[in-house]
């Protein structure tokens, strides 16, 4: 077999399939290709888009579902729901580990690699997949009949809903295997395209066979059908994107180790993360009583809805770090630092309105009695989504360099310490102390996770002056949480934004920043109907 080098520095074969030795010009050209400014941005966008589009049609579907099916059925759909995200975690962080070494070998030109980690990875989950099928499966009646208090009328059909459910979770998590391949691929597009109609059908497949039956085994069997249905979508778009991939299996068992370590700690922080986001409420409800679990977990499922705005940056950023740092880690830092900026900028407005206003917008949406109980609870969790939603990023940086095991020993530092002040809060201030705990506990983690990135990535971002930000702004917070008239809260937020946006302009904004802002803002008006169709 004969080789060249081509203009890229790529040692091929005549055919142009094999590729070995990238020089770095081309390395480099690839890494920018990756992490261009405006790929980022366009991919976020159509993350926000795959996240709002299926809670619209939920917002819809929910009370029809309730309605239709009962309460009983509705509460036994809603755990199906949730047992199939929680099933997820059999992947063992494998899916994660494959997109950070996949994207890593696109930076480094070691795409002859790339055949041997995506199917070792992808037939590994699928093995845990079906693994997970049959712990389910088993589970299955326990859930049923002794976990949950479910209606003598409906065991049987929970259980065999159940059952099919189990069905579901091979196919889930290598849907996560094929998805990753995508991710890093930054084709965010073709990802959100086949996410928005998967996360659609969770809530109006079971819509479709109500005039039929509300038999929990039809409303959750076309669920299953669904996921198999989107597996397939998934896989072939993965093997039309990489068609190497379909000129055999190949297994290698070097890369296991590498695999599981990384998965391994991941699967840590999926497992801890979750029990310090929920397990507040259910100490609430040991503590002082269940209407002071609605009275908690109303505001802060309000609050937290922000954090779509990082979360869809974060699913963009966590590929684009793996390649950056592979092979061009000030390229990794450069994005680093605007992108907390970015969503320092975008987060500020809206947890600042919420501090300001909760207690108004909590009354005239659910009267003031929840209002009375609710509003300091709001105002402490804004603070706290502000500095979770900075957190995301240097914990998506930290995992793109492959230190999964920090993030995992991190949260499994900070779980004790968390509950002990939820405990003593809880019980000296109520709920209030409950918010204060959860608030407390995300700062501590967004500058733990900040020294993390200082103390192990190398100083890829200015971190001491960003916690000085971060720090200022929750003094701000902290000021407008003072209980004023409403006249008086509108006169300090158009003040206090009106500060925000002249800071931005002329000391966060650099100057090819304000240029490229001045040009949108020039091209849109000058837009007119004529020009509007010639584009």
């Amino acid at each position: 077999m004969s080789f060249r080098r081509n203009n890229g520095g790529i040692i091929t074969d005549k055919s142009n399939q094999i590729s070995v030795v990238p020089t770095e010009a081309a390395t480099h050209t690839e890494v920018r290709r990756l992490t261009s400014g405006s790929l980022l941005a366009r991919n976020t966008i159509w993350n926000i888009v795959g996240q709002i589009s299926p809670m619209a049609v939920g917002l819809f579907a929910i009370p029809r579902l309730i309605h239709a099916l009962g309460t009983d059925r509705f509460g036994a759909l809603t755990i199906a729901w949730v047992v199939v995200g929680y099933f997820s975690l059999f992947d063992l962080g494998l899916g994660r580990a494959m997109t950070n070494l996949v994207a890593q070998k696109l930076a480094t030109g070691g795409d002859h690699e790339l055949h041997a980690i995506i199917w070792t990875t992808n037939l590994l989950m699928g093995a845990l997949g079906i693994l997970g099928a049959i712990v389910l499966a088993l589970l299955s009646p326990v859930l049923v009949h002794d976990l949950l208090k479910t209606p003598h009328a409906l065991q049987v059909e929970a259980t065999r809903g159940f059952y099919l459910l189990s069905l579901s979770v091979p196919f889930v998590i290598s849907t996560a295997g094929f998805r990753g391949i995508l991710e890093a691929r930054q084709k965010f597009g073709i990802i959100n395209v086949v996410r928005v109609p998967m996360g659609i059908a969770t809530f109006a497949a079971p819509l479709l066979v109500l005039p039929w039956s509300k038999d929990l085994t039809a409303v959750i069997g076309i669920l299953v059908i669904a996921r198999i249905m989107f597996w397939f979508v998934y896989a072939c778009l993965a093997l039309r994107d990489m068609p190497f991939l379909l000129r055999g299996i190949v297994i290698d068992k070097n890369i296991l180790p590498m695999l599981f370590s990384f998965g391994a700690w991941m699967t840590v922080s999926n497992i801890v993360s979750p029990v310090m986001a929920y397990l507040d409420r259910f100490l609430v409800g040991m503590l002082l009583s269940l209407s002071a679990v609605a009275y908690y977990a109303i505001p802060f499922e309000i609050v937290t809805k922000v954090l779509i705005l990082p979360m869809a940056i974060v699913g963009v950023l966590f590929p684009a770090f793996s390649s950056a740092l592979a092979a061009d880690r000030e390229r990794a830092g450069e994005i680093f630092r605007r992108s907390v900026k970015y969503v320092a900028l975008g987060l500020f407005p809206l947890t600042l309105l919420m501090v300001i206003f909760a207690q108004n917008g909590l009354t005239i949406w659910l009267g003031p009695a929840i209002a009375s109980h609710s509003t300091r609870v709001m105002q402490w969790l804004s603070i706290g989504v502000f500095a979770n939603g900075i957190a995301a990023l240097p914990f998506a940086l930290v995992q793109g360099a492959g230190r999964a095991d920090i993030t995992g020993k991190l949260h499994l530092l900070e779980l004790p310490f968390y509950l002990l002040a939820v405990w003593l809060l809880t019980n000296h201030f109520g709920i209030e102390g409950t918010a204060i705990a959860w608030t407390i506990r995300v700062i501590v983690d967004c500058v733990l996770l900040f020294w993390a990135v200082d103390r192990f990535v190398g100083r890829v971002p200015r971190a001491r002056t960003t916690l000085i930000g971060i720090g200022s702004i929750a003094a701000v917070f902290a000021v407008n949480m003072l209980n004023i008239s409403l006249p008086l809260k509108l006169t300090a937020s158009l003040f206090e934004l009106t500060l925000y946006v002249l800071v931005t302009w002329f000391v966060l904004l650099g100057p090819k920043e304000r240029a490229f802002l001045r040009k949108r803002a020039y091209t849109r008006s000058e837009m007119t109907p004529e020009n509007a169709k010639e584009i």
